[in-house]
């Protein structure tokens, strides 16, 4: 017996009847609620990809610096541990090529930035006092602290039921993979249907990747110990205990030099200074091989002996510690060079496309109805 019924294969697999429907409704009424702030936030991030060049353009006396020499470095430490650590100093990043000044952090969210050589003030930022800190902060928690980070981690699984929802919603088929992508120009509901679509679906692992790094770190530490166990790591070793505070001059030039033997080849990034209560310095570095811009790896010293109280090579990390330590720079797009940070910019103007393209073939839609 031959005929249609008899040389057709298999119906592929698409979905279909009321699981689709209830479907494309979560899709649209996501896509028109938490798709607008998605789209702020995915072009915050895209601005804050190059947040250093802005941060040199909008203050030009950051530029054009020497990085200090040893004596130097010494001598600023020692400035800043007794003019600005009594103020709330909660860390300081050194001079790197990329931003040749002293980056000092301090508790109610001000930024301030010293001469290389000489810990002379050039430059004080107020929390929200420039446009790139409410980018950052608008990024990082929507404007509202501990609250608004948190309102971000939701917004974030939310936008991940939104991306996996417009694939469900695509498949055509094998056989129909090709011509379901071809864009189109008329009618307009299939116009701006085509172009969603198509550009939903071939930016997918990147936006997918972009948007799962960013809701991953909210949960910093939680996602830590999930891909540790994940990885059936052992738990990261414990900081040495702490030691008294002393009340005598620190040689600086000492001290740093013990943290570079204890890391050969890392760059020293951010220092935290001896306080009261542990009179430790603490040496954020970035050992060869890490992608994280400050660098995962740690120093513990003493410094008025210039010891090394104990030290955590991040490359030596487990599976699941090293992924969630490249989460952030693969978000940020601080891994990869130019080319993958093209591409995290052109990501962030991803989600209001959609947004937008969503919206017309709504409209359109609704119009054609009547």
């Amino acid at each position: 017996m031959s005929g249609p019924a008899a040389t057709a294969g298999p119906m592929p697999w698409r979905l279909r009847g009321r699981t689709r429907q209830w479907l494309q409704r979560l899709h649209l009424w996501l896509g028109l609620s938490v798709g607008m702030a998605y789209a702020l936030i995915a072009l915050s991030g895209s601005l804050l990809a190059w947040q250093q060049p802005w941060l040199r353009m909008a203050y030009p006396q950051l530029t054009g610096h020497a990085l200090p020499d040893a004596a130097q470095r010494a001598a600023v430490l020692a400035r800043i541990a007794t003019e600005w650590q009594p103020q709330d100093l909660r860390a300081t990043d050194l001079p790197l090529p990329g931003l040749p000044v002293w980056q000092l952090y301090f508790g109610d969210g001000a930024r301030r930035y010293l001469d290389p050589a000489s810990g002379e003030l050039l430059l004080t930022r107020a929390p929200r006092g420039d446009a790139l800190q409410v980018l950052l902060e608008w990024h990082t928690h929507l404007l509202g602290g501990e609250t608004g980070k948190e309102l971000l981690g939701m917004l974030g699984w939310l936008v991940l039921c939104l991306l996996a929802s417009g694939p469900l919603l695509w498949w055509p088929g094998r056989r129909h993979v090709a011509a379901s992508l071809r864009p189109h120009a008329q009618p307009s509901t299939r116009r701006w249907l085509s172009w969603h679509r198509s550009t939903g679906v071939l930016a997918l692992p990147l936006i997918l990747l972009l948007s799962l790094t960013g809701t991953l770190m909210v949960y910093g530490k939680g996602t830590g110990r999930l891909l540790g166990a994940v990885f059936a790591e052992a738990p990261p070793p414990s900081p040495p205990a702490p030691i008294a505070w002393r009340d005598a001059p620190i040689d600086w030039t000492a001290a740093l030099a013990a943290a570079e033997r204890a890391l050969p080849g890392a760059a020293l990034h951010r220092v935290t200074l001896p306080e009261a209560r542990n009179g430790q310095l603490v040496i954020r570095a970035q050992a060869p091989g890490e992608w994280h811009q400050v660098g995962r790896s740690t120093i513990w010293l003493d410094p008025w002996n210039a010891s090394v109280l104990g030290h955590l090579d991040a490359t030596a990390s487990g599976a699941g510690t090293r992924m969630n330590n490249a989460v952030y720079p693969l978000h940020s797009g601080g891994v990869g060079g130019m080319p993958w940070r093209a591409l995290v910019t052109a990501a962030g103007v991803l989600p209001p496309f959609f947004l937008v393209t969503g919206f017309l073939f709504w409209r359109a839609r609704m119009k054609r109805r009547g």
